[in-house]
């Protein structure tokens, strides 16, 4: 598995270009088409056998990057790897179409197994940094949660940000956060972004709360695991359909609260994201005559690498000069 992280931040970094290239046009569909396709592409170079196990949704609404999606050139070498695959081509579509920032390109990868199938449907997560691991419980107030946060990191609860998506759903627990004297950043999409930077120290950022995308929540825990943070997740149904989708999936208590190494419990770890546009943790792509030069994290699980990567991608060298900053 170690020797795929720079296969993996290849996938990542081009499909991050790829969706750069449609920013600011308006259009979230083309945005998320232009990832989807260049991450299959580049998958497909890979000596592996993979499986998509989290994805653009089920086969029959994915047309690429569908769960059980088999990928990698396994064909090309004697002894493929086994891996399982989770994949956010472009987290923040509308956030690339609008120019906004945030958005980025997502990719973790595990041995057979070792990331959970969720559904494609809500998740009501709690994400906390190394610090408060083990001292919130999702089940427990809001008020109570953000006191144990604030002894866990030696701060008052009025220096706490929590971020949020701004939703309608997302009422009653916004009143409660302010009612407990933390404060809010408000966002319109990105959690899986703003997740990771709890656990990155200087985001200014110290937890998430709310109901996202369960799918989201597995890729986040597979970032929180390399870098010690904490995720707590809890399946969020919107009807009964949903509700025995889940049960058809493997999980047998639909309503159990999932900790990180339950989200993603292989130890062949790796993950990584491109920024598509500027964001707390990235630079957004950045396209100029002759190439691209791209922002990444690559975190591998068992060797505790954590590498924020600076990559200039020459297209006509002719056109580029390389500089060193």
């Amino acid at each position: 598995m170690l020797d795929l992280s720079l296969e993996v931040l290849r996938v990542v970094e081009n499909a991050a270009i790829a969706s750069a290239r449609t920013m600011g046009m308006g259009d979230a569909n083309t945005s998320d088409q232009a990832a989807i396709e260049a991450m299959r592409r580049c998958m497909d170079t890979i000596p592996i056998e993979g499986t998509i196990v989290i994805g653009e949704g089920e086969r029959d609404s994915a047309p690429m990057l569908y769960i059980g999606e088999k990928v990698g050139a396994a064909n090309n070498s004697s002894q493929p790897l086994s891996v399982d695959i989770a994949v956010d081509p472009l987290e923040g579509t509308n956030l690339c179409a609008s120019g906004a920032a945030g958005a980025i390109a997502v990719l973790a990868a595990a041995e057979h197994g070792g990331l959970l199938h969720a559904p494609d449907i809500y998740m009501d997560k709690l994400v906390v940094p190394g610090p408060a691991r083990g001292r919130l419980d999702l089940a427990a107030p809001v008020e109570h949660n953000l006191k144990a946060l604030a002894r866990a990191l030696d701060r008052d609860v009025d220096d706490l940000v929590v971020v949020v998506l701004d939703r309608p759903r997302h009422e009653p627990l916004i009143a409660d956060i302010r009612r407990a004297g933390a404060r809010i950043r408000l966002i319109g999409d990105g959690d899986l972004s703003a997740a990771i930077s709890v656990a990155v120290s200087g985001t200014g950022v110290h937890a998430v709360m709310g109901i996202g995308g369960a799918p989201e929540g597995v890729l986040a825990a597979a970032a929180l695991r390399c870098l010690g943070g904490e995720i707590q997740g809890r399946l969020w149904y919107r009807n009964e359909e949903e509700r025995e989708r889940t049960k058809g999936m493997g999980i047998s208590d639909p309503d159990r609260i999932f900790r990180t190494e339950e989200l993603v419990s292989g130890n062949n770890l790796i993950f990584a994201a491109t920024g598509i546009t500027d964001g707390d943790l990235f630079r957004g792509a950045r396209l100029f005559g002759g190439g691209v030069r791209t922002s990444s994290l690559m975190m591998t699980l068992a060797t505790r690498e954590i590498r924020f990567v600076d990559t200039i991608h020459v297209q006509d060298p002719a056109r580029v000069g390389v500089i060193r900053l």
